[in-house]
């Protein structure tokens, strides 16, 4: 693994030697347009941020299974898995409630977003995303709370008018794909009509993904791991341990997927544009696969039935764009509804109740932006207001006899919500013709509500309440230095105000461990300081490296606790040790991320990414690893690119996770690691598209081809071995 890392990095240097100014025809520029994450249009050359983007092209390229995908291939951010269906994404040592997930410029964070793993990027249609862009770093001046780390924007296709679309009335795309590791089969379709003044885009995907194999050949650096030698069956209620017909098969690892795209795009005038945007997911049940291969000490399953119930996902928005509103300011304005519903249905083996605890969630919302000029620079200014309800709900039934009750719910029972109004102001200008810098703040406000219905627990108290002040700021300088040289810093602020989800959770979250709520939680609070250098040589070489360090203050982490004096609690017929999820001490998170892209001819493109994060966490009982803090690892190949044929050949690497360098809070999943911690890994993959007119495009690859076994860090499932695909893609 080291030589291979070692010969990559000397490539990475002879390419960067071998670069000349003449051939421009390949563009790698710093000029590229970024609207997503600055709710404005910004040339990458005047953000202060790290930004990667993920263009639709690549997306359709590169035949990825989700939206999780997407990312966890990028070789910029890592993504762990608790199952095949999931998909957690970790920016800069921060998961899941510490990040910001967009989609369409709408907040997917909501009161239950966990601390721990996520899997609610996967209700995003991979097939609809027309770019992704990944803000590094504490964004929470711009897009509000949770973004500690950073933030995903995903930006879906919009409807087109007659002028976007060359005057062609009615224009669309069909898309399908099949993958061998899991037998995956998937289509879409999604179909545009445009008018002078009227457009309408509709989307429908459907997936269907079966048991996930494995690789077979054992990793250059451990052992075997992860094989599925057994798995439970129920025949008439009796459960049963069986053999496996192929112990690389992770049996009870596939699913289904629908989707479902609406959007309409009326242009009043050349000043007014009204949009509707309408989003529908969902999922058949999804088995959490980690859990259905724990086993009790005696060797024998714990869990008969570990599932996640269908993931349901709605979005409803309104955008209204206007052009100089007051003081020559242009508006975007967004009121938006979320419908979300999610559900745990679990068994424990040779147990006939089956507990169901069903959230659903709704959320209203509306943002607004504006933008307009003060001297030479640039102001944009704007509120967020939104509105989270939750009602969570516990289910038991008799598999035997079908009698049916209720059970404690994952969240309080009674009524939860919470309320949220920020402000917030960005200001950006030039210093000179090479230098420009941007200074934003934010404030808000945040009201959080919980109450305790059925109190099966006996918990001390049976309302959670909690009223927070909010603020962020923050401030960048860009110094394109020379002709070939950017360099730029920032030092910014960021707060994650707790949710339910931190606040009254009660859940089993590793077996043995139960967490309970705690009324007492503060926000956390966070200060990165960043510095980026890049250089580029015309529009052929880009090298960018940046170096961070954050400060968490506040840090909110699971540790022992005790309830009514006890420190253990029978839950479930279980006894189990007592968590709750605590601010303890100060956190320190430091790393460097460096991305080369070197056009060796003007067709044969070089590239690479490494990223590497440590972190720490301290408290009054000494120092200790911070949980979601990925070894190091990055990507690197080769494409050759044109306008018939595309061939991508790359590597997807990984480092160890030392067991010293695991967090003692359980977030990091060393039960489903091996018993040195998780192995380095490293994967050879080669892709490519043959474009058969100017409609018909074939896609076809191999991953893995080495079949190698493996699983991500803090995963609790193997990835996939070797797998074919093939697609196609058809533009009518």
């Amino acid at each position: 693994m080291k030589k291979t890392i070692v010969v990559m990095v000397c490539i990475c240097s002879l390419a960067g030697f071998s670069q000349t100014k003449k051939d421009t025809i390949n563009s790698i520029g710093l000029d590229e347009v970024v609207v997503s994450t600055q709710r404005f249009a910004k040339p990458k050359r005047k953000i202060t941020q790290q930004i990667e983007s993920i263009s639709r092209k690549e997306i359709e390229f590169n035949n990825f299974q989700s939206s999780a995908d997407v990312l966890g291939n990028s070789g910029t951010l890592a993504v762990q898995k608790s199952q095949q269906g999931g998909g957690s994404p970790v920016i800069r040592g921060f998961e899941s409630s510490r990040i910001l997930l967009l989609v369409d410029g709408i907040r997917m964070n909501n009161l239950i977003y966990r601390a721990g793993h996520l899997q609610n990027i996967v209700t995003v249609d991979k097939n609809i995303i027309e770019n992704v862009d990944v803000l590094f770093g504490p964004s929470s001046t711009i897009h509000g709370s949770d973004a500690l780390g950073g933030a995903i924007y995903l930006q879906t296709k919009n409807a087109k008018l007659l002028s976007d679309t060359e005057n062609k009335k009615f224009s669309g795309t069909a898309l399908t794909s099949y993958n061998s590791a899991n037998q995956g089969k998937s289509g879409h379709l999604d179909f545009n009509f445009a008018g002078q003044k009227w457009g309408s885009l509709t989307s429908f995907s459907y997936s269907d993904y079966g048991d996930l194999k494995m690789g077979k050949h054992k990793n250059g650096s451990n052992d075997f791991f992860g094989e599925r030698p057994f798995y439970v069956v129920t025949n008439d209620g009796v459960d049963t341990k069986v053999a496996n017909d192929d112990k690389y098969v992770q049996k009870f690892s596939g699913y289904k997927q629908y989707d479902f795209m609406q959007k309409i795009v009326f242009q009043q005038n050349s000043n007014t544009r009204h949009s509707l945007n309408l989003q529908y997911s969902t999922t058949s049940d999804i088995p959490r696969y980690d859990r259905l291969t724990d086993l009790s000490s005696n060797g024998k399953f714990k869990s008969a039935v570990w599932n996640y119930g269908p993931q349901k996902r709605l979005l409803s928005a309104y955008k209204l764009d206007k052009k100089k509103v007051f003081l020559s300011s242009d508006m975007n304005l967004v009121a938006s509804y979320q419908n979300i519903e999610e559900s745990r249905i679990t068994r424990s083996f040779g147990n006939p109740t089956q507990s169901s605890r069903i959230e659903k969630v709704s959320i209203f919302a509306i943002n607004s932006d504006f933008k307009t000029k003060i001297g030479n620079g640039d102001f944009i200014y704007g509120a967020d207001v939104y509105y989270d309800n939750l009602n969570s709900s516990g289910i038991k039934r008799n598999i035997l006899t079908n009698a049916e009750g209720i059970t404690d719910s994952r969240y309080p029972d009674g009524k939860n919500h919470t309320f949220k109004a920020e402000g917030f102001a960005s200001y950006s200008n030039s210093i000179n013709k090479t230098a420009s810098y941007n200074a934003s703040a934010r404030a808000g406000y945040t009201a959080l509500n919980s109450e305790i219905s059925t109190n099966f627990l006996n918990l001390p108290y049976t309302t959670v309440s909690q009223k927070n002040f909010t603020y962020s700021g923050a401030v960048g300088i860009v110094n394109n230095a020379s002709e070939n040289t950017k360099i730029g810093f920032n030092l910014a602020s960021a707060f994650r105000v707790p949710n339910i989800d931190d606040l009254a959770k009660i859940f089993e979250s590793a077996a043995g461990t139960l967490i309970v709520p705690n009324k007492n939680l503060k926000p956390e609070k966070s200060v990165t300081a960043d510095l980026s250098i890049t250089f580029w040589e015309g529009k052929r070489f880009q090298f960018e490296n940046v170096f961070y360090y954050t400060r968490l203050y506040d840090a909110i982490v699971t540790g022992a606790f005790t309830l009514n004096g006890q420190s253990s609690i029978v839950y479930e017929g279980k006894n189990s040790l007592i968590y709750a999820n605590q601010n303890q001490g100060k956190g320190n998170i430091a790393g460097i991320s460096s991305t080369l892209r070197s056009y060796i001819t003007k067709s044969f493109l070089f590239y690479g990414t490494f990223n590497f994060t440590h972190g720490r966490v301290q408290n009054a009982t000494g120092n200790f690893p911070l949980d979601h803090i990925a070894p190091f690892y990055g990507k690197t190949g080769f494409k050759y690119e044109s306008k018939v044929v595309n061939l991508d050949l790359y590597m997807l690497y990984n480092g160890k996770k030392e067991l010293s360098n695991y967090s003692p809070s359980g977030e990091d999943n060393l039960q489903y690691a091996p018993k040195n911690g998780m192995p380095s890994w490293e994967t050879y993959n080669l892709k490519g598209s043959l474009s058969l007119t100017e409609q018909f495009t074939v896609f076809s690859g191999v991953e893995n081809i080495l079949d190698t076994q493996y699983r991500t860090f803090a995963s609790g499932i193997n990835a996939g071995g070797r797998s074919i695909y093939l697609g196609g893609k058809y533009n009518f």
